[in-house]
């Protein structure tokens, strides 16, 4: 018996060489990194300042490939149906990989269960800015009144497409504050950022990092942030909680994940990488900049994250019938 069980755990072995051998040459050629989003916008901002650095660590090239369209539906599915063999990553967020499952009823993926979480990468409050021009109010008690006192659907929003995070904010507050407002759904952060600039939709909640250079430059205001707590490089700020709609929370994030299957070897390999490159001054100082904080995580941590935003915007889409087919 003794001599069968040596036998069999020999056997297992050579079985499970190749593959583990595979992992550890990876990466053994350039490795895209599917964003599915337009050039320019948060995600694309944030896996550009990672993937240089992955670059040097790793000694091939991390070629980002935008595939926007559908609220990132696009990209995600690319990268679904891409090899297990690390030669695709994915760099997902709020929307991505979180609203979608909540709004779309026919996706050929399950995003809590077929993407294999890798780390966070990037989080920070979305922000709500207004056209000063259209909305010359200091706060949102003034916001909120000002709409209130135009017919319905006089103001538009904008966002980045339909199921985006801004999307799904903009519903929360307009039922939250019991206003209603139409929608006007843009390609990118580029285009919703001059929508509000020009005025033909004044009102906007967005990624701080797709939004703050709006602000820096006086093009847009900023009235409130959307965490629970003020963040910490805009302590002026309110938060939407304190300025009357209690328990409003939405968090913008973005996260590296592989397709199903991904190897365990090679999420073991980029994890502390990441962890390493998140820490760098360089990296830190630039998400600081753009309104984000650093928050490379483990596997899990991720994983949680996203369970936890599927729940969430499943409950206000159902609340606010949402749906997109």
């Amino acid at each position: 018996m003794p001599q069968r069980r040596t036998l069999l755990a020999t056997a297992l072995a050579a079985l499970a060489a190749p593959r583990l051998a595979r992992a550890q040459a990876w990466p053994s050629r350039p490795v895209r990194i599917v964003e599915p989003g337009a050039p320019g916008g948060g995600n694309d901002t944030t896996i550009r300042l990672f993937a240089p650095h992955l670059e040097r660590a790793f000694g091939q090239s991390f070629v980002v490939d935008n595939r926007p369209g559908a609220g990132g539906r696009v990209g995600v599915e690319n990268a679904f149906r891409a090899p297990p063999d690390g030669s695709t990553l994915l760099v997902g967020n709020a929307g991505s990989n979180g609203i979608n499952a909540a709004i779309y009823p026919d996706l050929p993926y399950d995003l809590e269960k077929d993407f294999t979480p890798i780390s966070l990468l990037v989080t920070g409050p979305n922000a709500l800015v207004v056209n000063p021009r259209v909305f010359p109010v200091d706060n949102v008690a003034g916001l909120i009144a000002a709409i209130k006192e135009k017919p319905q659907n006089h103001y538009n929003y904008g966002s980045g497409g339909v199921g985006s995070s801004a999307h799904l904010s903009a519903e929360l507050f307009c039922m939250m504050a019991g206003v209603r407002m139409e929608h006007i759904p843009y390609r990118g952060a580029a285009q919703m950022g001059q929508a509000v600039i020009t005025g033909d939709a004044p009102f906007l909640i967005a990624n701080m990092v797709n939004i703050m250079p709006f602000v820096t430059r006086g093009e847009v205001k900023l009235l409130a942030v959307t965490s629970l707590e003020r963040w910490p490089d805009t302590p002026q700020v309110p938060t939407l909680d304190e300025s009357g709609l209690a328990g409003f929370e939405t968090i913008a994030w973005n996260a590296l994940f592989g397709p199903p299957g991904l190897p365990s070897a090679v999420v073991e390999r980029l994890v502390p990488e990441l962890q390493r490159i998140g820490q760098l001054p360089e990296v830190k100082d630039r998400v600081k900049l753009i309104g984000g904080q650093v928050v490379t995580s483990t596997p899990d941590v991720l994983a949680a994250r996203v369970r936890s935003d599927i729940a969430k915007w499943k409950d206000l889409a159902t609340r606010a019938n949402i749906r997109v087919t």
